[in-house]
């Protein structure tokens, strides 16, 4: 029973209801809760079929499978029977530092798997981001138009969001005069999706070293959304922006999502691209790891197969007759039948 005695007058109203419970839900929302209400307008008796467009789901169309390696490396994870207990709170250590690997041979240093964090998909390592940055008075950066979960995670932590513009007539690259004006001394991240999502963007190294230097001058770090890492097509090759981690602090978010058809596999990462070392002070690291203590990481015998991913699938000199390849190795026949005219 509540003691009402003890509690203070304004947390009680005169029906003896908690005015706490109360809270404002934020007003944003996303691309899944559109979907949501879209899909319970639809009437049940109807016959047809609704198609989706709405969501970046590659498995749930026919054409798009991943590779039987990553299939029976969980079948066999699970068969084992060693792979149903917690993992630890921030990861295994085979998959983090399976991860560091896969990074680094981008970058002109190496991770190590202490860089590393697992997350349950990239949408967590969004909040963890977001959450570790978060304080009274801070504001953050992001791109107009931009991943609508970043806005939605802001409205949670009580950051002001300050939108930079995009602009179309530069192949979507950043608006740097924009940071210039919003950028102040609250201002804790940079926010930067590359490839681009929703405009299809990949931004060019020259583009990303400008952000690097705008970001280093108004001392703000960057975090770099890379979910679509590599998943690029046109005259511009995908740069990770952790390459200028000696100039700026970045925080590097992606998972096994897109790139390999596995998104209801949940298994992301949040790593700290930062070369001179920011992020490896004792303070900080105490941060994140308590923040993953309470965080719920991705299975553990999903987990335990990412090095298969990462290696064995993405990187097959000559793969054997089986093999079956990604299915975004035909998106860049499918874009220039679109968009040929």
């Amino acid at each position: 029973m509540i003691d009402r005695k003890r509690l203070p007058m304004e947390n009680v109203k005169e029906n003896g209801t908690m005015k706490n419970y109360e809270v404002e839900t934020p007003k944003n929302i996303t691309i899944k809760g559109i979907l949501s209400l879209l899909m319970q307008s639809i009437d049940e008796k109807d016959d047809r079929s609704a198609i989706s467009l709405g969501m970046g789901d590659p498995s749930t169309y026919s054409c798009f499978h991943t590779t039987p390696i990553a299939q029976q490396a969980v079948v066999d994870a699970l068969q084992s029977d060693k792979f149903n207990g917690y993992s630890p709170t921030v990861g295994l250590p085979q998959t983090r530092r399976a991860i560091a690997d896969y990074l680094s041979r981008d970058l002109p240093y190496k991770l190590s798997s202490d860089d590393v964090f697992i997350t349950s998909g990239c949408t967590q390592a969004i909040d963890v981001a977001l959450a570790m940055l978060s304080h009274p008075g801070a504001n953050i950066l992001l791109p107009r138009p931009c991943f609508p979960i970043y806005e939605l995670c802001a409205a949670f932590r009580g950051l002001e969001v300050r939108h930079f513009d995009l602009l179309p007539e530069k192949g979507w690259e950043v608006d740097l005069d924009a940071i210039e004006v919003l950028a102040d001394q609250n201002t804790v991240a940079l926010v930067i999706i590359n490839p681009g999502n929703p405009c299809g963007n990949v931004y060019s190294y020259q583009h990303l070293k400008e952000i690097a230097e705008m970001a280093e001058k108004h001392k703000i770090l960057v975090i770099a959304d890379e979910v679509y890492g590599h998943l690029a097509f046109g005259n511009n090759p995908f740069v990770p922006m952790g390459v200028f981690g000696s100039i700026v602090p970045v925080l590097t978010l992606g998972s096994l999502s897109k790139r390999w058809i596995v998104p209801g596999w949940r298994l992301g990462w949040f790593v700290t691209t930062d070369p001179s070392g920011m992020f490896r002070k004792p303070k900080v690291v105490d941060r994140i790891k308590k923040y993953f203590d309470i965080l719920g990481g991705p299975a553990t015998f999903i987990q335990v197969c990412v090095f298969l991913f990462l290696f064995e699938y993405t990187v097959i000199p000559n793969p054997p007759p089986t093999f079956s390849f990604s299915s975004f190795h035909l998106f860049p026949l499918v874009q220039n039948f679109v968009f040929s005219g």
